[in-house]
């Protein structure tokens, strides 16, 4: 059994693996990254697309001739588009987010990366995106990617979520803490 199967459980960390052997093996692996980062942002863009993975009322032929339309509308390279289409098959295009996470995972480690997940109250300047890869690349000895989500609700600062650890200097976090130390006083 390869390394890259112990990162990954359940059915969409299967399709995952395989996808990625068979990436590797063909070298491909690259226009297959470019393809699953595509397919992430589809996903992230269409709420009908979303609809279509997670819905039960479409039949496994409507998922497949769906995915399959949309396979070829993007462009996307064999192999994505046949796992897609098997996962239509299989009535399994529900694991597809996680399916694409744990490939990204699995992308990340043959590359000898850490992604690191990033929320942060406001977008990220270049050069506040390099000093954090620089300071992370630092702690951990590996090169680091960031998945950076934004949410305003932190109001300040910065969650950063990497394997099980999490660094919270979010304004909202200290300020829940200080409400629960006034709670405490008085």
């Amino acid at each position: 059994m390869s390394s890259s199967t112990s990162l990954t459980s359940g059915v969409a960390g299967r399709y995952a693996t395989a996808l990625f052997e068979i990436a590797r093996d063909d070298a491909v692996l690259e226009k297959v990254e470019a393809d699953v980062l595509a397919l992430d942002a589809a996903v992230a863009d269409s709420a009908d697309l979303r609809q279509l993975l997670n819905s039960p009322i479409y039949s496994r032929d409507e998922q497949g001739r769906a995915i399959g339309a949309l396979a070829e509308k993007m462009g996307l390279g064999r192999e994505v588009a046949s796992t897609l289409g098997l996962m239509a098959q299989n009535r399994r295009l529900f694991v597809l987010p996680g399916m694409i996470a744990q490939l990204k995972a699995l992308i990340a480690d043959h590359r000898g990366e850490v992604t690191a997940e990033v929320t942060a109250a406001r977008p990220l300047s270049d050069a506040q995106t390099s000093a954090l890869v620089e300071t992370l690349r630092k702690q951990i000895g590996k090169d680091v990617a960031l998945d950076v989500t934004i949410d305003e609700s932190l109001i300040g600062g910065l969650v950063v979520k990497l394997g099980s650890r999490m660094l919270d200097t979010s304004i909202r976090s200290r300020l829940a803490s200080l409400q629960n130390v006034m709670k405490e006083v008085g």
